[in-house]
């Protein structure tokens, strides 16, 4: 029975000798047991995040270069527990040599189409960890709500944070709020991503500061998305609770604009110790491309000046971006229209972020019969779909040396609370972190063979009270 580790290590050698025996009547207390025993040694030739892993009868040995290996060791222990045939808890003697593929690995939370409090955050936060991913991209701004407080524009959560889709409550998260959610991620070696979404999906900006707003743009798209969807269209100075994208934009720039970006932007840079700050610039459907080009690239001078790296959406590679702006492309596995052109533009900037819609899109049905979700992204897709693909092959001539990593947006159009977010993430955020994590040429690294570790992972989550929104395929 091959080890029930997700993601799988670069290198296991079963161990010689017996297994290790862990005194415990619960897996929760046999995992304590295994990592207070955790003798752990520095070691410099490690690569960074990595860990070196030895179990035998004499008990668990820990060599990293720096504490998230050593938290990642941690994790993979607790995967290692299993109870034997005589209902013992016991780890088998194993050597695991072990590193990241790609240093970005993450996922992203909407919180602005439906708000997410911080327990939630908290929570998810956890889940990434346990899995070694280590990026928490958060959507904080669209056009249904503006969910962090500023203090330099407090009106944006005073008139624009109440709503959400479907005329759902809203909320937004006080500075306390957010020095709350990064002190979580940072102590479990997490890297929280903020996203200000501009200029578009600008809608909750205007219900603070119309002055700041071109007027919407409502197209025959918006009209069919509408009538299909329900909702109703978008009007100047009323909460959007609608599913249309690509209607609102800021105004052209100009100095009231201008001071908008800065007064945001430098805000949120300087609240968030992170290195990277997301500044949106998908589906600007309402902005002329002169327009564009513009405000995206004052956003990203904006923070890189206060010393972060700007991360956007690949259609961002039409504005004169910083040299180290990072890419995140959000086009299907065969790129269309043009989205793999503006992909590899960020081969000669900052790199790529890759998010292949369909195939890490956490907020798409797994099936027709899947009760929330979405299905535009290429129809369901299933855990085998979200799986079955290789990074390199994603964006024809970009090099693999400028692919930073992988990230999992779950939008959250359908997505009301956890129990929601619980059913569409598991169990496919583990094939996130699969890909993101181990190399790509593994006799592990095969559907069959992670179908199997997966299906012990997901009884394990259910045993934790997760509520796994699909059933691992059997063949």
């Amino acid at each position: 029975m091959p080890l029930p580790l997700i993601p799988w290590p670069r290198r296991v050698t079963p161990g010689p000798g017996s297994a290790l025996q862990l005194a415990a009547r619960t897996r929760d207390e046999a995992i304590d047991r295994a990592r207070s025993a955790i003798r752990h040694a520095d070691d410099p030739t490690i690569p960074r995040e990595g860990y070196a892993l030895r179990v035998d009868a004499d008990g668990i040995a820990v060599r990293s270069s720096d504490e998230a290996g050593a938290a990642y060791a941690a994790a993979t222990l607790a995967q290692l527990v299993e109870c034997d045939d005589t209902g013992s808890w016991v780890i088998r003697a194993v050597e695991i040599e072990d590193s990241p593929r790609f240093p970005y690995r993450g996922a992203m939370l909407d919180v602005a189409r439906h708000f997410h409090p911080v327990p939630t955050v908290a929570w998810f936060i956890d889940r990434l960890a346990e899995l070694k991913l280590n990026h928490l991209h958060l959507h904080l701004t669209d056009d249904q709500g503006w969910r962090i407080a500023l203090r330099s524009r407090p009106d944006l959560v005073a008139r624009g944070s109440a709503t959400a889709t479907g005329g759902d409550a809203g909320g937004f998260y006080t500075q306390d709020d957010w020095q709350a959610i990064l002190a979580h991620a940072a102590a479990r070696h997490v890297t929280v991503v903020p996203e200000i979404d501009l200029p578009g999906h600008t809608h909750a900006v205007g219900l603070a500061h119309p002055e700041l707003m071109a007027p919407p743009v409502v197209s025959d798209e918006v009209r069919e998305t509408t009538r299909r969807l329900g909702g109703a269209l978008p009007e100047p100075g009323v909460p959007y609770t609608g599913l249309a994208v690509g209607f609102s934009s800021l105004r052209p720039l100009d100095a009231e604009v201008d001071a908008f970006l800065v007064d945001v932007l430098g805000e949120l840079c300087a609240i968030t110790p992170g290195p990277f700050v997301h500044i949106g610039g998908d589906e600007a459907l309402g902005t002329a491309p002169e327009d564009y080009a513009a405000l995206t690239a004052r956003a990203a001078r904006i923070v890189a000046d206060a010393g972060k790296t700007p991360i956007a959406w690949h259609e961002a590679a039409s504005a004169p971006l910083p040299d180290d702006a990072i890419g995140q492309y959000w086009g299907f596995l065969v790129p269309t229209d043009g989205h793999d052109a503006k992909a590899r533009a960020f081969a000669a900037r900052g790199g790529l972020i890759l998010s292949p819609a369909d195939a890490v899109y956490l907020d798409m049905k797994y099936d027709e019969r899947t009760p929330i979700g979405l299905t535009w992204a290429n129809g369901p897709t299933s855990i085998e779909r979200s799986y079955r693909w290789e990074p390199d092959d994603v964006v024809p001539g970009l090099p693999a040396r400028a692919i930073r990593g992988v990230e999992a947006p779950l939008w959250t159009e359908t997505v009301r609370d956890r129990e929601d977010i619980e059913r569409l993430v598991f169990p496919r955020i583990a094939s996130v972190a699969e890909i993101a994590w181990s190399t790509a040429r593994d006799p592990e690294r095969t559907w069959p063979a992670y179908r199997a570790r997966l299906a012990e992972l997901v009884s394990r989550w259910e045993d934790d009270g997760i509520r796994v929104g699909a059933i691992v395929p059997t063949s």
